[in-house]
């Protein structure tokens, strides 16, 4: 990470030198939330770049505004009380590059967007505006989710999107209520959001923090709530990937998955650390790290990760949707310092927009590493991981005994999700094809009893654990092996071989 910090502490030293302010005021805005500041925005910024580099300011009150485009060179600036307004009209946003949004750029360099005041864009008024239109004739069928009753995510402006640019800087600045994601940087390198706030239980989609093909990206000191995936690593081209990412010091509250690479993995992500973030209150999974799409995900750090209330703990998977090239590469994943709590009732009940239901009945999900037949992940390192379950287990409810582990579903091409292969025959960990793993303190314990053994490996090669610690589970089979070869296992909890 040596190269990732200088080439920040250089950016950030020369991109934003201090500027002339272009105030907006200036430019005819009025703060009213009624009259439409578009043009008066734009106009500022186009001041500001005409002149090579200036500051745009928007001052104490509310300015409604349509799609605004920031260019090269210019800062723009929210000071306190400051509420830049999404229109609720839908012809009032266009699309730059990719999908819509309140603030655009396309192909830009040293952009910013700071102060202390608040991006908010009314998105569960906006977006039920859109869902009219559908109704009334006005939006194509092609542009409306008929599985989800909704329009599809492109109809649905974003807060922020930022495409091909280079030198971004968001800091401090509060983003509200999107329509869709919250903020999506694609194809950007060096971007810098340090201490964002974002609250976005508006409507369906809410990612909070999008990172899409981007080379050297720092996120920190950010509080994330939203109803989808917190801080979500994206990959939609081949040809592309994710590189050089750092996440830290984060609060993240989620009503799908706090963190997660994927699930788009086209070309894959490289190089990333994720430390000292903390999680509450997420309907998913902790940390999920997702590659099905024939990409490579390696070199991956997490640690120092603290969940309390959450549906599931890790989720690593390796699959294949493409069906047109090969499926990808997952290896080289260390996840260390974890201590997560898992929540027997929904996480998110109190969420406005939350996570959908299961259609079958379940337990409470392990944590599960699989890959699939002839492509195994490869090279895990779990190091002082403590999880804490409910228990109650119970095969009345659901059933998959160790005299069916050859049944449990390989869900090849689907949608990556921890609950994807159903009822799962373990409730700390389930492993499959996996080749190259190393547990070390690992802490898992119950509240309750539950049916299923504490881990079960199916189809794992060079295992290595030491210091396995079950609490609350006195069966005597703790670690079941099936299908297993090369094993070192420094444990007391009884082992059984199939």
């Amino acid at each position: 990470m040596r190269t990732l910090f200088s080439t920040f502490i250089f950016f950030i030293t020369t991109s934003f030198l201090p500027a002339k302010d272009y105030n907006i005021l200036d430019y005819g805005a009025v703060p009213d939330g009624k009259t439409m500041n578009t043009t008066a925005i734009q106009s500022a910024i186009d001041m500001a770049a005409k002149k090579g580099k200036g500051r745009v300011v928007i001052p104490e009150g509310i300015f409604l505004t349509g799609s605004i485009i920031l260019k090269s060179g210019v800062e723009l600036h929210l000071q306190k009380n400051a509420v830049l307004q999404g229109s609720i009209n839908p012809d009032d946003y266009s699309k730059l590059n990719r999908w819509k949004a309140v603030i655009m750029a396309d192909g830009q360099s040293n952009i910013s967007i700071t102060g202390i005041g608040q991006i908010d864009g009314q998105g569960r008024r906006l977006a039920l505006n859109i869902d009219s239109l559908f109704y009334i004739g006005q939006l194509d069928s092609a542009q409306y989710d008929f599985a989800h009753m909704r329009p599809k995510e492109p109809m649905r402006p974003q807060l922020i999107e930022f495409v091909n640019c280079k030198n971004i800087q968001v800091r401090n600045v509060s983003l509200s209520s999107a329509a869709c994601w919250v903020q999506t940087y694609q194809s950007c390198e060096n971007v810098l959001l340090d201490s964002v706030h974002v609250i976005s239980d508006a409507y369906w989609n809410n990612d909070g923090i999008d990172i899409v093909d981007c080379h050297h990206v720092r996120i920190t000191n950010c509080d994330i709530n939203v109803a989808d995936d917190g801080i979500c690593l994206k990959s939609v081209s081949a040809d592309q990937f994710c590189d050089s990412i750092y996440v830290a010091n984060c609060v993240i509250r989620s009503s799908a998955s706090a963190i997660k690479f994927g699930t788009v993995s086209h070309g894959g992500f490289r190089n990333v650390t994720i430390e000292q973030i903390k999680i509450h209150d997420t309907f998913r999974s902790a940390v999920a790290i997702e590659c099905v799409d024939g990409g490579t995900l390696e070199n991956v750090l997490v640690n120092g990760v603290e969940a309390l209330n959450t549906g599931n703990a890790i989720f690593i998977r390796l699959g294949d949707r493409s069906k047109t090239r090969d499926a990808g590469i997952l290896r080289n994943i260390t996840i260390k310092n974890i201590k997560v709590e898992v929540a027997f009732e929904r996480p998110d009940y109190a969420y406005e927009i939350r996570g959908p239901e299961l259609p079958f009945f379940h337990n409470t999900f392990p944590s599960s590493i699989t890959g699939i037949p002839g492509h195994e992940v490869e090279n895990v390192t779990l190091e002082n991981i403590e999880i804490h379950y409910p228990g109650r287990g119970n095969n009345g409810l659901a059933n998959m005994p160790l005299s069916r582990l050859d049944k449990v579903p390989e869900q090849v091409a689907e949608y990556p999700e921890f609950s994807m292969f159903g009822e799962l025959p373990a409730w700390g960990f389930y492993v499959r094809h996996v080749e190259g793993l190393m547990m070390k303190n690992i802490k898992l314990s119950i509240d309750a009893p539950d049916y299923r053994p504490s881990l079960v490996f199916d189809n794992v090669r060079e295992v290595t654990m030491q210091t396995l610690k079950i609490t609350g589970d006195s069966k005597t089979t703790g670690i079941v092996l099936y299908q297993c070869k090369n094993l070192n296992i420094d444990s007391d909890v009884p082992v059984l071989r199939k």
